[in-house]
């Protein structure tokens, strides 16, 4: 115990320390050397992340004989539900599932604050889920732990929420830039789908974090792209673009299948209370699909390799089907198999209590849409479209559909990739497939949950202001009023208050009501009610009030829903602190605006 004491005062001394040497630097210095830290952390944690999968994956291997594979694709993805399960439940005691809308949840609902959990949690769940073949992505546990570095950090620091949520994508785009090496698109992911507010001042510490992760990564694991890609493999054609429009418009379709079917088994799971059903239920769905296509074991990144290299033959391996391997209309049809039940098999993983993202599924279900548009096209019509072009750009078309981000989707691919030559159409099929899934939905594969359960809102041009401070806001120069007050003792504290509203308190302090000018206008000249009336007979509930621990976004929610110019603040006891008014508001943010600028 002695022991356990001493240590703990030594974190308090060396926290202490650290606070005061933070304080030497300006905050812009101070917040680019906490980039660069996220960088490295989120870099050391996605390198972590990929060795955990990697070694789980060799014991497998050298565990399992190799003629019960078929076994394996129906077993093990199960075990590993179940024992991602086990460690959330009684381990973690907290949901982690869904990274990227708990993120976005984060920003809009609890101030940017992710648990200290969430730094190590994710990245055991998620590799642990992808490892025994969950059909899923690395992509989300890897933006939850990102994100939760640059937010503990921020705290660490007792920043302010703008600078805390600005940590916070700085460890989002290094920890997307690591798995990927491609920092260009974790900044752009940053921008786009977390709609953080883009200033000078947002943008550099984003910029180093991502840049910084990605170049450590280079060291770690080496300097080539995540897919190697011939350089014939992406010759432009002019003659192929009205094949990438409609490729752009499938792929938008694809998007949009992919976010309604995942939702709709996630909804009907959401239904079963006993985690032993969704077990069940789950892993007996996920298996049955990886053992009739095996293909959908894991991430699938070895398989969209597969098809960069148009070694369709290796797909049927372990299958019924591979003594029909080499019919094209087999490979067809098993290629939509493929291409319909890919959501299904996400869906199942996650909803079942595996931990994963739909960043890499979006993007396996993309090259299949591409190569299956190609190469029905070309069996049809005789054509000659380079099948290739069509996996790398059908990758940007299904991921810009199913997660309205078009900008990302096209960076990255030509991270990955290498393909900057295909730089046309991925924008052009990018940009139909959005506008084709956007037309049926608004909402992404990541908000769609939030927004329906009302979880977030401030996905408008507000966004902006959530980076406001609320104790920035808050104006204290009201004078209060007791509800036992004659009418007369009010009128004389109006003659003395430049303000038109009286907060009427008890004497704790507690705000029992509100009292406007305009409550009593028609008595205050009548002296004949100074001593019989009371602020009791004038006093009146506010539409709704604020407290200090309240995100910036619920405080712009709560004016839009009372239609109030003024709240009262309370604090957590709910003892009155002030108001807050949307004029105040829209001066701060203005302010803002003019010092980030």
């Amino acid at each position: 115990m002695k022991a356990f004491e001493q240590i703990n005062n030594g974190l308090s001394v060396a926290h202490r320390f650290m606070i005061r040497q933070a304080k030497r630097l300006s905050e812009r210095q101070l917040m680019v050397v906490i980039a660069f830290v996220v960088g490295v952390v989120a870099a050391i944690a996605a390198y972590i992340f990929e060795w955990i999968v990697e070694e789980i994956r060799t014991w497998l291997s050298e565990v399992v004989n190799a003629d019960s594979v078929n076994l394996l694709y129906f077993v093990m993805p199960v075990v590993g539900i179940v024992l991602v399960t086990i460690f959330v439940k009684y381990i973690v005691k907290d949901d982690i599932s869904h990274g990227v809308t708990r993120v976005l949840y984060a920003i809009t609902h609890s101030g940017s604050k992710l648990k200290s959990h969430n730094t190590y949690s994710s990245i055991v769940a998620g590799a642990t889920t992808i490892a025994f073949g969950g059909s899923v992505g690395p992509e989300a546990p890897m933006v939850m732990t990102g994100a939760a570095v640059g937010s503990n950090i921020g705290r660490f620091f007792r920043m302010n929420y703008r600078n805390t949520t600005i940590l916070l994508g700085c460890g989002t785009a290094a920890g997307l830039a690591a798995i990927f090496k491609a920092p260009i698109a974790g900044v752009i992911f940053v921008l786009e789908v977390l709609m953080l507010n883009v200033t000078l001042f947002s943008i550099i510490p984003i910029l180093i974090a991502a840049v910084t992760s990605t170049t450590i990564i280079y060291f770690l694991n080496g300097f080539e792209p995540h897919f190697s890609v011939g350089y014939g493999d992406t010759i432009l054609s002019i003659d192929n673009m009205p094949y990438y429009i409609l490729l752009g418009i499938f792929c938008g379709l694809v998007s949009y299948y992919l976010i309604a079917s995942s939702g709709y088994i996630e909804k009907h799971f959401k239904k079963i209370t006993s985690q032993y059903k969704k077990w069940l239920v789950g892993g007996s769905a996920l298996g049955l699909l990886i053992f009739l296509l095996p293909p959908l074991y894991g991430q699938g990144y070895n398989i969209i390799s597969l098809l960069i290299d148009r070694d369709t033959n290796t797909l049927f391996n372990n299958t019924l089907f591979y003594s029909m391997r080499d019919n094209v209309w087999v490979l067809l049809a098993y290629l939509a198999a493929i291409i319909c039940f890919k959501s299904i098999a996400m869906a199942c993983t996650n909803a079942a209590g595996g931990v994963g993202g739909a960043f890499a599924p979006s993007l396996f279900v993309g090259a299949f849409a591409g190569y299956f548009f190609a190469t029905l096209l070309n069996s049809i019509f005789g054509l000659e479209l380079p099948v290739v072009s069509f996996v790398l750009v059908g990758m940007a078309g299904v991921m810009s559909g199913s997660m309205n981000s078009p900008l990302t989707a096209v960076f990255l691919i030509a991270e990955i990739t290498g393909g900057y030559r295909l730089f046309v159409p991925l924008m052009l099929v990018s940009a139909m497939a959005f506008a084709i899934c956007y037309y049926f939905t608004p909402f992404s594969v990541y908000t769609r949950d939030l927004v329906m359960k009302g979880d977030i809102t401030a996905l408008s041009s507000e966004r902006s202001m959530l980076f406001l401070d609320l104790a920035n806001l808050v104006e204290e120069d009201f004078s209060t009023v007791h509800e036992d007050m004659t009418l007369g003792d009010m009128v004389d504290v109006v003659a003395t208050c430049k303000r038109n509203i009286f907060p009427v308190v008890d004497e704790a302090r507690h705000l029992v009501g509100v009292v406007t000018l305009d409550d009593i206008r028609s008595d205050m000249f009548d002296h004949s009610l100074y001593s019989k009336n009371h602020v009791s007979d004038y006093m009146s509930l506010p539409p709704a009030t604020i407290t200090m621990d309240d995100p910036v976004g619920d405080v712009l929610d709560k004016f839009d829903r009372s239609g109030a110019w003024n709240l009262p603040v309370l604090t957590s006891d709910g003892r009155y602190q002030g108001f807050v008014s949307k004029s105040k508001i829209f001066s701060e943010y203005r302010s803002e605006l003019a010092s980030n600028a």
